[in-house]
């Protein structure tokens, strides 16, 4: 996204757009772990006053992706391995269940379904495209956007908030996972897999290729932390 000035006519919308900027810079680790944050800087920057920021600041540290230090003001969050962790629980049991949901209903009839299907494929093409690239930040997006579109299809606003809140711990976690070898390129192959089991209207290989999607090597944890050590924090 990128740091730029703000433009909204209307003064409810400055500290959610705020929020959102702050947010994607924390998240896409353009705002290191433990880095600390001006509520001035940040407001000339962004083009507004201070009331905006303190108001994001105040989102983002019930989010726990900032956190204030006595004296010395707002930091950015230490990745929390517990938190990573949990939020992985949470984000996977939910999403399982809105993905077979989809699976148990899919129609291959229905002008809705067929338009969901192109954009899916079309996002896959996009997501191989970012990885022969090497765009860690455009992949991910891309990810994203193919996981929301299965999501919306549940039609369950408190599940789709809940999932995009504990992306927010992940995502941190997975633009530094993403930089390891044929990361990218195993996401992709998995999406495929995903793709075959929902559009067949098989639950159980739905729930089998996401189980497989969300896991992760034993070992790989532990390399990412050794790698950015300074970024975490138990």
């Amino acid at each position: 996204m990128g740091l730029n000035t703000i433009s909204s006519p209307n003064r409810n919308t400055l500290g959610k757009a705020a929020y959102a900027k702050i947010r994607e810079e924390i998240i896409t680790l353009n705002f290191k772990p433990g880095q600390m944050l001006s509520e001035s800087e940040l407001a000339g920057i962004l083009g507004v006053s201070r009331t905006p920021i303190r108001e994001a600041f105040l989102n983002l540290l019930q989010e726990e992706l900032l956190e204030i230090l006595p004296q010395r003001g707002a930091r950015v969050a230490l990745i929390s391995v517990k938190k990573v962790e949990e939020a992985r629980f949470v984000r996977e049991s939910l999403e399982i269940s809105a993905f077979k949901s989809v699976a148990r209903n899919w129609n291959a009839d229905d002008l809705r379904y067929k338009e969901i299907q192109a954009k899916a494929y079309d996002l896959i093409e996009k997501q191989n495209t970012a990885a022969l690239k090497g765009e860690n930040i455009e992949f991910l997006q891309h990810d994203e956007a193919f996981h929301q579109l299965f999501l919306e299809l549940v039609e369950n606003q408190t599940l789709i908030s809940v999932v995009l809140q504990m992306r927010g711990h992940l995502n941190r976690m997975r633009y530094l996972e993403l930089k390891t070898p044929n990361h990218m390129e195993n996401v992709v192959s998995q999406h495929q897999n995903i793709l075959k089991a929902v559009f067949s209207k098989n639950e159980q290989e739905t729930e089998k290729t996401l189980r497989h999607h969300f896991s992760h090597k034993p070992d790989e944890l532990p390399k990412v932390i050794e790698m950015h050590s300074d970024y975490f924090t138990d």
